[in-house]
């Protein structure tokens, strides 16, 4: 009776060991392997440089406050944009809070009374780190961005229509890093 228990117990410690090195170290270390070689733009946080210098990541959002930028959507992480602190507000429907936020966000973006501003200009994702928004919130604030800017409004809007993506899979979107990048490129700055 014990020599098949401690044989059990063996081969049980054995399977755990075996398994943890596997799937604790082996099966990782394949899978960021074969990450850096066949995306390694992905692998490493989509970055996006310039002049040798980070300035953003194409899936991780950043806040744009400037009237010179399309603006991204409200974010609950940390002070904003935070990536370290993830999350939505878990601010209910009947939040008192979250109706104050929405209603300044509205007024910030209404250039007059009873205009209708996309949704996603004042509820933020999920995560708090969305980087893209609807093509109806950057057309939006197409006409903010062509007066403070001093250009024709049709030659921004057709910025906005150029950086729309269009995926096989899901909403058309636009990454608001590479429509500001695009927009810096374009013209005067205001």
């Amino acid at each position: 009776m014990g020599k098949t228990l401690t044989a059990a117990l063996r081969s049980a410690i054995v399977m755990a060991l075996l398994f943890a090195l596997l799937l604790g170290l082996i099966y990782p270390l394949v899978l960021t392997g074969f990450g850096q070689m066949l995306f390694p733009a992905q692998a490493n946080g989509s970055l996006v440089v310039e002049q040798g210098r980070v300035i953003g990541s194409t899936v991780v959002g950043q806040a744009f406050v400037s009237e010179r930028y399309f603006r991204s959507r409200p974010s609950a992480a940390g002070k904003g944009y935070d990536g370290l602190a993830s999350s939505g507000s878990n601010l209910g429907p009947t939040s008192a809070a979250l109706a104050e936020r929405v209603r300044a966000d509205l007024a910030s973006y209404r250039t007059s009374p009873g205009s209708l501003v996309p949704p996603d200009l004042v509820t933020a994702s999920a995560s708090g780190l969305d980087p893209d928004l609807s093509p109806e919130a950057a057309f939006y604030q197409v006409p903010r961005i062509a007066r403070v800017r001093s250009l024709p409004e049709p030659r921004v809007r057709a910025l906005v229509e150029a950086n729309v993506r269009r995926p096989l899979l899901g909403e058309p979107h636009v990454n608001l890093l590479a429509l500001n990048r695009a927009l810096d490129r374009l013209g005067p700055a205001g």
